[in-house]
């Protein structure tokens, strides 16, 4: 197993350092590429510098299929409008695909059908989606700053569960309102969720953990430390990939330029 715990200056240069790894192992690898994507303030400087990389390099990217890690879901269990300002599949569509694909011409841009989601009709069905297709290259992820949740994981998650529904903790959706703060109130945050399991993400060939800003010092200690899966800090399972990545910025990791 590979484990590595780097510091960069700033989100910005976090962000350029993971797109070159994208990069890299995009071009290695033949055929489809799964690389495991959530929402929210985490990735978007990994988003901003893999769209500057691949208009620059003028990279193919009609064979990256992006695996959406969660979303938001209605009192019956469906998936919230997909244009409510918290939802991911509105994330994704406008902060992931439209992003990536804005500097590339049409032959090698993302298509629709590239970006996926769990159903939350058929949770389960997920997991064998994506090992149908030869598994997650790589999985990009980020830990909640209160309870170190990542995805919709709660705390005590099972290192064997898989992509299902669960009632988000009360921690969970506070994080939340500062994800998406167009929420008024944390009334206003769904109360249930459907999300990629624990062995789902570490099943990934390798895993990105994103760790940055002063709010987040405590999630980097408890990542630092980790080196297997820990169901009391959930966003562990990074180290439990056989090649695993912590990326944070000095802000994040208690050090200061």
């Amino acid at each position: 197993m590979t484990r590595r715990v780097l510091t960069f200056p700033s989100p910005e240069a976090l962000g350029e350092a993971v797109a070159e790894d994208i990069a890299v192992r995009l071009a290695a690898r033949p055929g489809a590429f799964l690389l495991g994507c959530p929402g929210g303030r985490s990735p978007r400087p990994v988003y901003a510098a893999f769209a500057r990389l691949a208009a620059r390099r003028n990279l193919d990217l009609g064979r990256l299929i992006i695996v959406m890690m969660d979303d938001y879901l209605t009192k019956s269990f469906a998936h919230v409008p997909a244009d409510a300002h918290y939802s991911c599949r509105r994330f994704a569509s406008e902060e992931i695909q439209a992003v990536l694909n804005a500097g590339l011409p049409l032959p090698n841009r993302i298509p629709d059908g590239n970006v996926w989601f769990p159903d939350p009709t058929d949770p389960a069905a997920y997991d064998t989606r994506i090992a149908a297709a030869g598994g997650i290259d790589l999985f990009l992820l980020a830990s909640g700053a209160g309870d170190g949740h990542v995805a919709f994981n709660p705390r005590v998650s099972a290192r064997n569960s898989v992509t299902r529904i669960v009632p988000l903790a009360e921690q969970t959706r506070r994080d939340n309102l500062g994800t998406f703060p167009d929420f008024a109130s944390i009334d206003d945050v769904p109360t249930h969720g459907v999300t990629v399991g624990i062995a789902t993400i570490a099943r990934a060939r390798a895993t990105a953990m994103l760790v940055w800003g002063k709010d987040k010092q405590t999630a980097y200690r408890h990542l630092a430390a980790a080196k297997d899966y820990h169901s009391d800090w959930p966003a562990t399972v990074w180290a439990a990939s056989p090649d695993a990545t912590l990326y944070a910025d000095r802000a994040a990791a208690g050090e200061y330029p």
